[in-house]
């Protein structure tokens, strides 16, 4: 049996007045979508606990068929796991974006959608200038990622940590609000190197190169680095001994990446994969299709509708769900049949309004198809025909049995 798993991460939303009172789903054309739909079932999954943040960590544990309240630990570790930092048993790492708050206000949590070239430089100054230093009963160290998404590691000298219990908060929720009230919380040492480092960056890029070529080029600045998403190394069992199935995951994110890394899939990387809008939506769906052959289970996670729902681009939404339906869902539908058995899964992780701009609570739409799906009455995928459907998944996690099974 072949099996594939479709992300539009955060494509879940609410009826949006600029799209004629529709939601992205309902507004876009998804003719392959729509097949799943009909072809087998349309139901829910609630991907994210009450007691924890609606975010992509969580939600892509729990839709990879993991108890987020069991194996969670924090963002951060899992993007280190994608970027082959290793993380001893008293180590934290801490997720570092790279923002602009010329005003004091989360302005762009992206920085512009400052490249990855750009962040490296960025980055660098700062471990030359903060790098090693101990700080906390720890030493610190920067390390670059892809565009805004870096980490910063805390290496613990004993068990002692000063993170245990804080609470942070991730920037793309805070759009356009005062950062001084979304600072991590409750006082104490941890809290203060947190906000000593972010305050410490801001003179360190303010008259870095990249900025200054950034500026002359009317762009945004990074001003400075937003820290949160700190955890510990989480201990994962491997998917193949839970689920007794090979797995691949492609994905532009290291977030995504690191999930699959932990669970033991194999990584495979797309040449113009960005994880924005300007992706190459052609090029994942041809590598899905070829992964096919080599893998149980193959999972696309396409970041874009995520994206567009923070910038407040209802349209540009859906030109995303668009071109995840023509150039990866197509091509995968086309592909499955050439296999004895084969089975389908378009699930996002977690809601992203366009009315907020930020992850949201809640139960997300879900399709399945293939071998021994039985069709019910669906005709399209979107949010209200999955509210219609008795075929619920609460905790969303239990779904991965089900579609596996």
């Amino acid at each position: 049996m072949k099996y594939v798993i479709v992300i539009p991460d955060g494509c879940a939303d609410e009826p949006v007045a600029e799209l004629g009172g529709r939601t992205p789903l309902q507004a876009a054309h998804l003719p392959n979508m729509d097949r799943v739909a009909r072809m087998g079932v349309v139901g829910r999954a609630n991907n994210v606990p009450a007691s924890l943040t609606p975010a992509s960590d969580v939600a892509t544990l729990s839709l990879f068929g993991y108890d987020p309240l069991q194996v969670y630990t924090g963002r951060a570790p899992l993007e280190t796991a994608a970027m082959g930092i290793h993380l001893g048993p008293h180590d934290w790492a801490i997720r570092c974006n790279l923002v602009s708050t010329p005003d004091g206000r989360m302005r762009d949590f992206t920085a512009g959608h400052i490249s990855s070239e750009e962040g490296r430089e960025l980055i660098r100054a700062l471990q030359k200038e903060l790098g090693g230093r101990e700080m906390a009963g720890g030493t610190i160290e920067f390390y670059p990622g892809v565009q805004y998404r870096n980490i910063l590691v805390w290496r613990g000298k004993s068990a002692e940590s000063p993170f245990e219990g804080m609470k942070t908060q991730p920037p793309h929720d805070i759009p356009d609000r005062l950062i001084a009230d979304y600072l991590p919380s409750p006082e104490g040492p941890g809290r203060d190197l947190l906000v000593a480092l972010m305050e410490a960056s801001r003179p360190i890029f303010a008259d870095h190169p990249v900025n200054q070529r950034r500026i002359a080029a009317g762009k945004p600045a990074a001003t400075q680095v937003w820290l949160w998403g700190q955890g510990k190394a989480p201990t994962v069992s491997p998917f193949s001994e839970i689920y007794g199935k090979t797995g691949a995951i492609i994905s532009a994110v290291d977030l995504v990446r690191g999930v699959g890394v932990l669970l033991g899939w194999h990584r495979i990387d797309v040449p113009g994969a960005t994880g924005y809008l300007d992706t190459d939506y052609a090029a994942k769906g041809r590598y899905a299709v070829d992964a096919l052959g080599a893998f149980d289970l193959v999972c696309v996670h396409i970041e874009d509708p995520d994206e567009a729902s923070h910038e407040g681009k209802a349209q540009e939404k859906v030109r995303a769900l668009e071109r995840i339906d023509q150039d990866i869902v197509g091509p995968i539908l086309d592909a499955l049949p050439h296999y004895h058995e084969w089975r389908i899964l378009i699930e996002p992780d977690h809601r992203t309004t366009l009315a907020t701009r930020a992850h949201a609570h809640g139960a997300v739409p879900f399709a399945a198809a293939g071998t021994r799906i039985a069709a019910d009455t669906a005709g399209q995928y979107d949010e209200v025909t999955a509210a219609a459907s008795a075929l619920n998944f609460d905790p969303g996690w239990k779904l991965m049995r089900w579609f596996l099974s």
